[in-house]
């Protein structure tokens, strides 16, 4: 491929090539979003999530035929169910809020994934959390707040929804920490591709409806934008430092904010903006204190091994 090349290469344009590829990964989320919204006047929000894995299925295809299942040794397969069970739920909670809130509201709730994952990480998994990042997490749940205004207007089912599944996504992004420890991520990222689409049919079927003619082009433009968006996405964070990459993916929101205004007439308050951004400034600073503190630990890992050859690839970098 084009971009392991350059990776490979080293060449000294890959951190740029890695931000355009999170910009890209920005607006297909930001528009499979769009399609979501568009689609739940006429859909129920699990019929769409099942329409978006279907689709999403399709167009990984030829990714899952590349990789040969021959190549996916039988997983510990409880841990890969409950890893796609969470995946979906937080999917189906996360769409059917798109129903009841703005596109700008319901993104800048489902940023609040990484400061639930924060938490849990300490809770759950025992990292160690100091005070910048409980600071930051604090913060980030004050800009929630402004977002929410629930003594003013009120917490309705939309803003339970998308809360609902930005923690659910943080206990994804936690079971897999835990999973990649042990499971090669081809395995990781090919079951839940191959289990979500069965699983979201089951819970599909109580609300079934059909599409409408004319609503095709974005059941199967859910599907594209999802996968071209993972790929870009997993590209991205595979060419450069998740630091680099992680403040990027928030560009998402203003491409919600313009779709929103040109495609739904809809316009977000002063409080929308000055709690997202809020959200959006403590997401970048826990990301980008989770990378300092993970290469420190990697120094003191070179460090301790006493491996010269190590020691010395270290001192070059």
């Amino acid at each position: 491929m084009f971009f392991d090349k350059i990776k490979e290469r080293g060449q000294p344009n890959h951190v740029l090539i890695a931000a355009g590829l999170t910009v890209l990964a920005a607006l297909c989320f930001a528009g499979l979003s769009a399609q979501v919204k568009f689609l739940s006047s006429d859909l129920h929000g699990f019929v769409i999530t099942f329409w978006r894995n279907f689709w999403g299925l399709f167009f990984m295809l030829p990714w899952l035929i590349s990789q040969g299942l021959g190549e996916l040794s039988w997983p510990r397969i409880r841990m890969f169910t409950l890893r796609s069970a969470l995946s979906l739920a937080s999917m189906l909670c996360g769409f059917t809020s798109l129903s009841y809130l703005t596109l700008a509201n319901a993104t800048a709730l489902s940023f609040t994934a990484p400061l639930f994952a924060t938490i849990m990480a300490a809770l759950v998994l025992g990292e160690t959390v100091r005070q910048r990042r409980w600071s930051a997490t604090l913060v980030g749940f004050v800009g929630v707040l402004i977002v929410l205004r629930p003594g003013v207007s009120g917490l309705g089912i939309g803003e339970i929804l998308a809360l609902a599944g930005a923690f659910l996504t943080a206990l994804v992004i936690i079971v897999v920490k835990q999973m990649s420890r042990t499971e090669p991520s081809n395995a990781i990222v090919a079951y839940m591709v191959l289990l979500l689409t069965p699983m979201s049919l089951v819970t599909a079927l109580p609300f079934w409806s059909w599409p409408a003619m004319e609503d095709w082009v974005f059941v199967i433009g859910m599907g594209l934008a999802g996968t071209v968006g993972h790929v870009c996405w997993t590209r991205a964070i595979s060419m450069a430092d998740a630091s680099v990459v992680v403040p990027f993916d928030y560009v998402r929101l203003i491409f919600t904010i313009v779709i929103g205004i040109l495609v739904f007439a809809e316009r977000p308050d002063a409080y929308t903006l000055l709690g997202s951004a809020i959200i959006v400034l403590a997401g970048i600073y826990i990301a980008r204190r989770e990378a300092m503190l993970n290469q420190r630990a990697a120094r003191e890992a070179v460090a301790a091994s006493g491996d010269p050859a190590r020691t010395a690839e270290r001192d070059a970098r």
